[in-house]
């Protein structure tokens, strides 16, 4: 009977060695890896996700699938749950959320369920700049008009930039956004607009203007109030920092709190608790991907702005905002409820 003990004992103990001993590369061979999208399909989430999904497989190991699936809901911080409580932590799920979604724990949000900090951050795909932009016919066309007049402006879930940036500009800068909620994604704020159910949008980056919206450029449709980011983008001077009209010191770095987030503009990250080699292995890969010929080609067709800012600097960006000091995020927690 020991002898049969000793023997089952023994071979647990090579399985979990020979598990252990399994190189990335013979781990991925044949392996499907699901790449999640916290937003419906349509969107600039969405085509961000998907074209990384298109190219990342030629650059892991092993070479395996990636295959896209949309998980929409809340802001994506229904899918920020799900990878951080019931995804597979083996290097086979991967995901990417809204820029803002990270903070929600900060900000108390109800239902967020995850240690930010404890993610895999692979990196992002955009240093952002975000803005906050009025549909022509709203007659708000710029910051100040918005200081005097109440605009109507989309969102998706609450701890969203959608809904926290606008609320964060009320508070500190005196803006008049009112906020609509429970939009889907990008697709559904965008028909909102042009059917004049909303004026205008919150947390709307740049490089999503110029590549889905070009049009609502080139047609003057649209009016740019006010930048959020560390700092202007360079085609837009003239449009104001968000940061640079706050008047004291705790005002800014309230700001501060939502413009730092903008450098991991279209974050991915992976569950916690991933095996070293295989971490190494998808963060490495997503650069790689985001500095492939092939990749960048179809970006640049899709006038999808690519900046790609390295994991270990997302995972600093996160590590920093957490630990703003209590009394200011208290304080930006109150204005963004």
């Amino acid at each position: 009977m020991f002898k049969a003990i000793a023997t089952i004992t023994l071979s647990i103990l090579g399985a979990a060695s020979a598990a252990q001993a399994q190189t990335p590369a013979e781990f991925y061979k044949d392996k499907q890896v699901s790449l999640y999208i916290g937003f419906a399909p349509g969107g600039t989430y969405d085509l961000y996700g998907r074209i990384v999904a298109r190219h990342l497989g030629k650059h892991i190991p092993g070479n395996p699938t990636v295959v896209p699936k949309n998980m929409e809901g809340a802001g994506s911080i229904r899918l920020t749950n799900f990878m951080y409580t019931q995804a597979p932590k083996d290097g086979t799920a991967i995901a990417t959320m809204g820029r803002g979604g990270a903070f929600g724990p900060l900000f108390g949000m109800k239902g967020a369920q995850f240690d930010a900090n404890k993610f895999l951050w692979l990196g992002s795909a955009n240093d952002e700049v975000s803005l906050c932009a009025s549909w022509h016919l709203s007659g708000i066309k710029t910051f100040d008009d918005v200081r005097q007049k109440e605009l109507v402006i989309a969102a998706t879930g609450p701890s969203d930039e959608s809904q926290t940036v606008p609320k964060i500009l009320n508070g500190v800068l005196g803006s008049k956004f009112k906020i609509i909620g429970g939009y889907t994604g990008s697709g559904q704020m965008t028909v909102a607009v042009e059917r004049g159910e909303t004026g205008g949008r919150c947390a709307f980056s740049w490089a999503s203007m110029k590549s889905i919206h070009r049009q609502w450029l080139d047609e003057k449709k649209i009016n740019i109030l006010v930048q959020v980011s560390y700092q202007k983008h360079p085609e837009l001077p003239h449009i104001p920092l968000a940061g640079d009209l706050a008047k004291t010191p705790e005002d800014k770095q309230m700001i501060a709190l939502f413009a730092a987030r903008q450098v991991m503009g279209r974050p991915f990250y992976a569950p916690p608790d991933l095996p070293k080699d295989r971490a190494a292995i998808l963060r490495k890969a997503f650069l790689a991907t985001l500095d492939d010929p092939e990749f960048r080609a179809e970006a640049a067709k899709l006038r999808l702005e690519i900046t790609p800012v390295p994991g270990e600097r997302v995972q600093q960006i996160v590590h920093d905002i957490y630990t703003t000091p209590h009394a200011v995020v208290q304080k930006a927690a109150q204005l963004v409820k």
